[in-house]
């Protein structure tokens, strides 16, 4: 007998070689028909593979994330060998789940696929998932694993099987297909019932651009056919709101192929919605303690040398700048914490100075690859709300907390409430990847974990995900229109403290380390801008939008009137412009409609005479004539309602 424990602490006693589908048949047929995947002491499974061992288990449905990924990734294979049937030279490379979907990237070799190729493939897909196919998994010997591709001449399976080790080599089998792959699979293919080839892409092989361009074929699976339906109508939605879109109909930022790949401008009304942002969270910082820096641009190699930045980030910066002076490196400043350690090292500070709390609206520039470009949430230079918290080990506990009500806070003044806190930590497979004793490690995810417990955040955990200096929370935050988005960190960094020598005076009059804090709530504010459009649909808070109010003459007769108005209007902390286009005022309400504009007030010869405004909101219409003192006070109140000071 072998002791199976569950999730939830249950302990059952099975037969040795009960299998995880057998396991959930045991607790009911229900779970037996919708279980596609299992996890085994944190390791994926097939539901088909024997336990033979006292085995943690999770069973997983298609409403878990990990048996969706075990379902996509099944349902990559599909793929492949549809695309096969059509193009049996092409040369596989991988295909993994990704968050929406799976792909697989392709050399197709001489031949084109094309938008034009999409339904045959789905078609073909199809056919070839109603044969319910089992994926079975069997382990093969290095040498025979090598011999069988370098028959088939696919020098990129050669490439990844050269990397790994004799003995944990497995293919999996379905139908007539079989393809490289560590396991992870649905019992068979007919679970499959709906496909869909969203797109195709160019996509380097290993991401190195000196290798060979493969195509990259990104499609989405199913289990029902009525949640492809569901699926394609958020895409459509997605669409509307894609912030590249509104982003130009709404005239808030562009981009410039002479300025540059990824480098945003921002255009009058961008700038307006992005300063009222950073007013915003200073407002709130102040009351929370912070101290407002500001950094250079630049800065010498060393000081990102000695952080690690260089180490980390050095291929995916700008390439160091050479002065004058020779030998004088400097670099685009990547991050701005290295620049904040030595903000803090050019005091003496006593244990009774801590914590000390410095934040700052600072532009960093990464050399994103061309292809990752996109919009605003991928660009090569945009601005951090980055703040550092320095803090004595006793403090650290409560100043975390604290961020994370400033977190909380900036969420629900925008109407982000859904949202899950990702606890990432480090990838026990890859230490390397890390900077900073085991010690230090372990008191940071420590205390991250405490932290978000004792805030009672709904949490998931992740392993790999840590920053390499420092384990870190996450905000993933889910949209109007169900998306998932990272936004928002704090980080608990012992490490920088250790390499910058950062000290402090304690109680016992001897020199201590102090903590680090990274946190920025918006994360970017380019990203998080990106995300508010496509969240907003361009429909932003009241007291966020960059005009409140355009005033409409119904003719020229009224320009002065309408200028009276709107300079109330100004008087009265309200956001107003005159529109004085020589247009009908039916052309100028829907313009101003397209252009989400809250409040539309129209001005005519009664207006004039009475001193009031007739008005119309955005999707709401006409509210009837009032004056503009009224007017004023009904947005201000809303304002006010709105957005609570920080407490």
């Amino acid at each position: 007998m072998i002791k199976v424990t569950f999730p939830d602490g249950n302990v059952k006693e099975y037969e040795e070689g009960i299998t995880p589908l057998e396991v959930a048949k045991s607790i009911s047929e229900g779970l037996a028909r919708n279980v596609i995947s299992a996890t085994a002491d944190g390791t994926t499974i097939e539901v088909t593979t024997p336990l033979t061992t006292n085995v943690a288990l999770t069973l997983h449905t298609w409403d878990s994330e990990e048996g969706k990924k075990a379902f996509w990734h099944s349902s990559a294979h599909v793929l492949a060998q549809a695309i096969l049937r059509f193009y049996p030279q092409a040369k596989l490379t991988i295909g993994p789940a990704i968050e929406n979907g799976f792909y697989y990237d392709i050399d197709f070799g001489g031949e084109k696929f094309t938008d034009a190729d999409f339904k045959r493939v789905e078609d073909k897909f199809m056919e070839l998932a109603r044969e319910k196919n089992a994926f079975t998994l069997r382990e093969m010997s290095k040498e025979a694993a090598l011999d069988y591709y370098r028959k088939e001449e696919n020098p990129y399976k050669v490439e990844l099987i050269e990397a790994l080790e004799d003995g944990s080599i497995t293919f999996c089998d379905h139908g007539d297909f079989t393809d490289l792959c560590r396991g992870g699979h649905i019992p068979h293919t007919g679970l499959i019932k709906a496909v869909k080839i969203t797109s195709i892409a160019g996509a380097y092989w290993r991401g190195d651009e000196k290798n060979k361009q493969l195509t990259r074929v990104y499609a989405i699976s199913f289990p029902q056919a009525k949640l492809l339906t569901e699926y394609l109508e958020r895409m459509e939605e997605a669409k509307k709101r894609d912030h590249r879109k509104l982003g130009k109909e709404l005239e808030l930022f562009t981009f410039s192929t002479r300025v540059g790949q990824g480098l945003p401008l921002w255009l009058p009304k961008g700038a307006a919605l992005r300063r009222r942002l950073e007013d915003f969270l200073v407002k709130a910082q102040k009351r929370a303690g912070y101290e407002m820096v500001i950094t250079p641009h630049i800065g010498a190699k060393d000081l990102y040398v000695t952080s690690g930045h260089f180490a980390k980030y050095g291929q995916d910066s700008f390439q160091p700048i050479n002065t004058p002076e020779e030998g004088e490196e400097y670099l685009l400043k990547p991050m701005n914490c290295p620049h904040h350690c030595e903000i803090f090292k050019s005091h003496q500070w006593s244990y009774r100075d801590l914590p000390k709390r410095y934040a700052e609206f600072g532009t960093v520039y990464r050399y994103e690859q061309s292809g990752e470009l996109h919009g605003l949430t991928r660009v090569r230079s945009f601005t951090q709300d980055d703040a550092h918290l320095f803090c004595t080990p006793d403090q650290l506990l409560e100043e975390f907390k604290g961020v994370i009500d400033l977190v909380k806070y900036v969420f629900s003044s925008l109407g982000f409430g859904e949202y899950t806190a990702q606890i990432s930590l480090r990838d026990p497979e890859n230490p390397d990847k890390y900077i900073g004793t085991d010690e230090n490690w372990e008191k940071a995810e420590n205390a991250i974990i405490q932290a978000a417990a004792e805030k009672g955040l709904q949490t998931v955990v992740e392993y790999g995900e840590a920053a390499f200096y420092g384990p870190k929370l996450d905000f993933m935050v889910k949209d109007a229109i169900g998306r998932k988005w990272q936004l928002g960190t704090i980080q608990v960094d012992y490490n920088l403290p250790e390499r910058f020598d950062l000290t402090y005076t304690g109680a016992d009059n001897l020199p201590h380390r102090p903590v680090m804090i990274h946190r920025a709530p918006f994360g970017s504010m380019e990203r998080f801008i990106a995300i508010l459009i496509e969240s907003t649909g361009g429909i932003f808070p009241l007291w966020l939008t960059p005009e409140q109010v355009v005033v409409l003459p119904i003719s020229e007769k009224y320009n002065a009137y309408a200028q009276k108005v709107a300079a109330m209007m100004e008087e009265n902390d309200v956001r107003a412009r005159v529109d004085l286009r020589n247009e009908k005022v039916g052309k100028k309400i829907r313009e101003a409609e397209l252009q989400k504009m809250p409040f539309m007030v129209i001005v005519g010869e009664n207006e004039e005479k009475d001193g009031t405004v007739s008005v119309r909101r955005h999707q709401v219409g006409d509210m009837g004539v009032m004056t503009v003192d009224a007017l004023c006070e009904a947005i201000n109140r809303e304002v006010k309602e709105s957005i609570q000071q920080f407490k």
